[in-house]
């Protein structure tokens, strides 16, 4: 009987354990998701000017700042006429956050009549420039910028139109 039972058992847990399997790998079907946004684009709607002026005897500066305020230090003297901040229009995703990237080393400018040469230093920017400094409020949003002219004395910088490039980067975060 002893023997009987232990049979009995034993048949019993083999059909438990058989009726138990374990399985190493499952298989599960779900979903995977991507949203495209629309690009982030930049449009120049002025451009940057520091207007008219004489640097003098020693020369000096002439500080623009992206609300439009131009002032001088030396014996730089400021002219009537147009200047500006150069202004963009930035467009892209609504409520998205980018990130302005200024001029980091001084920009050349060059007088077109004789090669005479100023720098362009000190950018600054509204929205400050950094990561995550503009939101597209909208979708749009409007970025000026200023900058200081490094003016040097009416020897070093003779009368003329001076001109040059920078760039400016407007990237998503």
């Amino acid at each position: 009987m002893k023997k009987i039972l232990q049979i009995s058992i034993f048949i019993f847990l083999f059909i438990g354990i058989s009726e138990y399997r374990v399985q190493a790998q499952t298989t599960v079907t779900t979903q995977v998701f991507a949203e495209v946004i629309a690009a982030i684009t930049a449009t120049e709607t002025s451009q940057l000017n520091f207007g008219r002026f004489t640097p003098e005897t020693a020369g000096g500066e002439v500080l623009l700042s992206p609300e439009g305020s131009r002032v001088s230090n030396g014996t730089v003297i400021l002219v009537s006429g147009t200047h500006n901040p150069a202004s963009f229009y930035i467009t892209g995703e609504n409520d998205a956050t980018y990130s302005i990237t200024l001029p980091v080393v001084p920009i050349t400018i060059t007088n077109v009549d004789n090669s005479k040469i100023m720098h362009v230093t000190e950018w600054s920017s509204i929205p400050p420039a950094g990561k995550g400094a503009g939101a597209l409020h909208g979708g749009a949003q409007t970025v000026n910028i200023g900058a200081t002219l490094q003016v040097g004395t009416i020897n070093d910088n003779p009368a003329g139109i001076y001109m040059g490039t920078y760039t400016v980067s407007f990237d998503y975060n």
